[in-house]
């Protein structure tokens, strides 16, 4: 199969002429079909049922005698930030949790930032004027919306098969202070599927900051969703901020949405002694406590941490077929004619599509024509913006495996129609 970056003009065109009548055909099919989020299919959910049939007796007391069904427990019970803090490798004392969305506790974290101010920091974010936040790109879009909505500026990253390019980061948190915090998504990172090495880690743990109040986010969204093999290995920020000195640089944050219900997990911030003092003194003003009664279902039902494991090799089976079709479907269409590269993860829930230059706008609308809802060309780039406008981020988990070799057939099509379109445009 001849590559289209070696075709002549002429081969070019009686090939999108061809393609054409492809996309015409699987247009003409009627269908509805969605791989615009990463959202657990009903499969995935089905898992975690067993969970709402726990016996009530259970769930009213903590070990230690606490009524859940009452207020108090501002940071959480402690049998379950101690689940958070053996599944991190920290203590108790260093988890609070939240609902059930991380999302939202970095909402807030940025929020009280911008309000409060953070721990050694000498003034809140909102009274220093301008101020800004890098974001590793192509990267995760509700992180950018958060930043954007407070009205802070977003500064382009580059990312690598190690992690952002950490010489970039260096030297803006070093020498900027307006420079406050970084996105990151350090394992099966969204959407490009890479995993941080562990001398990117290292080098976040060493940053010496301009500003006494930078923050790491540390999105750590997907650290036990795995499904190839043992996975990515993670080197853990905590172990390396002690090494540093520099503990209080960190909000790392996760949840059990993708684990057990996305709806209707438990979530957790983890961060230094200090750190945890300083935000629960704010949080305590702003909520008596979140679910115990969940979070108490959620230790029942998981155990422990070998117990979440066992849990994700259920989820593992239903989820590596998915991406083995699209991978399968993307080797066999797309590698071939050489308009584009994508990630191979192990783990989390998307492949990153990198096209030609100037093609996954059009992609993503052929697609939506046809009935295939796909997220939004130049949602993973901040403020929307793609500047080579060539990322798609192509999430597999939700649709049934018949519904997704059918957007993966409508997809690589659609594809090469666009890159057929902007090499004879040429």
């Amino acid at each position: 199969m001849k590559s289209y970056l070696d075709m002549t003009k002429q081969e070019l065109l009686a090939e999108r002429e061809a393609v054409s009548g492809q996309y015409a055909a699987l247009k003409a099919i009627p269908r509805n079909l969605n791989m615009a989020r990463g959202k657990p299919n009903a499969a995935q959910l089905d898992l975690s049922m067993d969970m709402l049939s726990l016996d009530p007796a259970c769930l009213a007391h903590t070990a230690k005698g606490v009524d859940a069904r009452n207020y108090g427990e501002l940071a959480g019970v402690e049998e379950c930030r101690q689940l958070f803090a053996d599944l991190l490798g920290l203590e108790a004392k260093n988890i609070i949790l939240g609902g059930q969305s991380s999302l939202n506790l970095m909402y807030d974290s940025v929020m009280r930032a911008m309000v409060f101010g953070v721990y050694g920091g000498s003034r809140p974010w909102g009274q220093q004027g301008r101020i800004k936040f890098l974001c590793p790109v192509p990267g995760y879009d509700r992180h950018f919306a958060v930043t954007e909505a407070f009205g802070i500026e977003m500064i382009n990253i580059p990312m690598s098969s190690e992690g952002p390019d950490m010489d970039m980061i260096k030297k803006y948190v070093e020498s900027d202070p307006a420079v406050k915090g970084v996105w990151c998504v350090p394992k099966y990172a969204n959407p490009s599927g890479i995993t941080y090495s562990a001398d990117t880690v290292r080098a976040f743990a060493g940053l010496k900051p301009a500003a006494d109040d930078f923050r790491i986010f540390w999105d750590n969204a997907y650290l036990v969703h795995t499904f190839e093999d043992e996975g990515d290995e993670l080197l853990n920020i905590f172990d390396a901020c002690r090494e540093a000195g520099s503990e209080d640089m960190v909000y790392e944050f996760i949840s059990t949405s993708k684990i057990t219900f996305a709806g209707a997990g438990v979530s957790a911030i983890a961060a230094s002694e200090e750190n945890v003092k300083f935000i629960l003194k704010q949080m305590g003003v702003q909520t008596i406590g979140h679910d115990k009664l969940n979070q108490l279902r959620h230790v029942q039902f998981l155990k422990d941490v070998p117990g979440i494991y066992a849990h994700m090799k259920k989820h593992a089976a239903i989820v590596k077929p998915k991406f083995d079709c699209v991978l399968n479907g993307l080797d066999r269409e797309i590698a071939p004619r050489g308009i584009a590269h994508y990630n191979r993860p192990r783990g989390g829930y998307f492949v990153a599509y990198e096209g030609l230059e100037g093609t996954a706008t059009r992609c993503v609308a052929l697609c939506k024509d046809a009935g295939l809802v796909l997220t939004g060309a130049g949602a993973p780039f901040p403020y929307g913006k793609d500047p080579s406008d060539n990322v798609i981020r192509i999430a597999p988990t939700f649709p049934t495996l018949p519904e997704l070799e059918q957007a993966m057939e409508l997809f690589c099509v659609a594809a090469r129609l666009a890159a057929l379109e902007a090499l004879t445009a040429k």
